[in-house]
């Protein structure tokens, strides 16, 4: 049975943390869920199921299509196992492909290493079926196998996402410390917002955040920006399919929303940026831009969420100097934003104290390797409207 239409288990890995966000967008577009675990989600699939993935997931990184599994104890049975996969299947004979890996085992000390058994024993492989050997390399421009080992378990998959799907396409200027575009979206949605309320993002930078909310709002997939993909380069690519699946995505979009999405940075400059990649991605007629300090932030009436992403402090003189910008927060909160939630993403608990507000709830997310919060705080009086987003952390005594 060819590749393309064989069903294999899928696994979409995601920002720790994001987990629960992405199950429900992988149930949402009509996928089984077969299990869950901290960094991504299972479900199963054909080639033609991992392109509409790729097309329409927000918080994903990556779809994998698993291939093969078995035992290793050592690189010898790690290259003996990965020689068993008719990789004939997958790969073009004069293709290019590249290996990417997780390893946790006590049988080799360098990932660095099992990419490398890995690439020979796939490309011994056709040496012995058509007397040539493939190209690889580090790029991920054409196709990828990813190698996932723990212990003495190997699970062997095509990566259909080639560059993590983070890398949307539109980001051109990213500035510095750009957050990444699906935990972004995962931020945005663990909010309960889906479009339907204003999204005020002071301290805006290069406009991720507002960004991601208007494609959420306007219900535009992100995948639809990146011309190239991992799946492209897999033997069975149907490429009038993908065609279909994009154009009908982008009918299915939405060109205007009733609702406010501003986003505002004192920096010129970080606002010249979000402008352009706004505009690649096709939503810059729907954010307002504004030049000014965040506490001047216009905020509009009618409810919604105001979200701010100011910096952690990794060196002494910035935690003391970001003192003043975390209680400045608290102030805008209490003054301007009565009738929004207000969000906090940050990785520092310690200067999140100084805005002085009480959080109803603290919701975990990893930035890479540090551990943050998104903050939530309750803006208006009354009952607490309902929501359908993450539960958090217990709010704080």
């Amino acid at each position: 049975m060819p590749f393309s239409s064989s069903i294999y288990p899928i696994l979409i890995t995601c920002p720790r943390g994001a987990s629960v966000l992405l199950r429900d967008e992988v149930q949402g577009l009509g996928f089984a869920l077969v299990s869950e675990i901290e960094t991504g989600v299972f479900t199963e699939g054909t080639l033609a199921d991992a392109m509409k993935l790729n097309l329409h997931v927000r918080t994903g990184h990556r779809v994998l299509c698993r291939v093969g599994s078995f035992t290793a104890g050592n690189p010898r049975e790690l290259y003996s196992g990965v020689s068993s996969i008719p990789w004939e299947r997958y790969l073009e004979r004069d293709g290019y492909f590249s290996v990417t890996s997780t390893v946790s085992t006590p049988s080799i000390r360098d990932s660095q290493y099992a990419n490398l058994k890995c690439k020979d024993a796939i490309a011994d492989r056709f040496n012995r079926k058509y007397g040539r050997r493939p190209d690889s390399g580090p790029g991920r421009e054409r196709t990828v196998v990813h190698l996932h080992w723990d212990e003495s378990t190997c699970h062997i998959y095509l990566d259909t996402s080639g560059e993590p799907l983070s890398r949307r396409g539109y980001r051109k200027i990213p500035l510095h410390a750009p957050m990444q575009e699906t935990l972004a979206a995962a931020v945005i949605l663990a909010t309960g917002w889906r479009g339907t309320s204003h999204f005020v993002n002071p301290m805006c930078g290069s406009g991720t955040l507002a960004i991601e909310a208007a494609l959420i709002a306007l219900d535009r997939a992100p995948g639809s920006f990146r011309d190239n993909f991992g799946f492209m380069h897999i033997v069975g690519y149907d490429g009038r399919l993908w065609r279909t699946l994009r154009n009908r995505a982008n009918r299915n979009a939405k060109r205007s929303c009733d609702i406010k999405i501003i986003a505002t940075d004192i920096s010129e400059e970080a606002i010249e940026a979000a402008k352009r990649n706004a505009a690649r991605a096709g939503v810059e007629d729907v954010l307002e831009f504004g030049v000014c300090d965040f506490s001047r932030t216009a905020v509009p009436e009618g409810g919604g969420v105001v979200m701010l992403n100011p910096g952690y402090g990794e060196r002494l003189g910035d935690v003391d100097s970001l003192r003043s910008t975390y209680h400045g927060i608290g102030d805008f909160f209490k003054q301007r934003c009565q009738g929004l939630d207000g969000y906090i993403f940050t990785g520092n608990l310690a200067l999140a104290k100084e805005v002085g507000l009480r959080t109803s709830r603290r919701i975990p997310f990893f930035n890479g390797p540090i551990e943050c919060r998104l903050l939530e705080y309750a803006l208006y009086r009354g009952s607490r409207k309902d929501r359908s987003g993450v539960r958090g952390e217990n709010a704080d005594p």
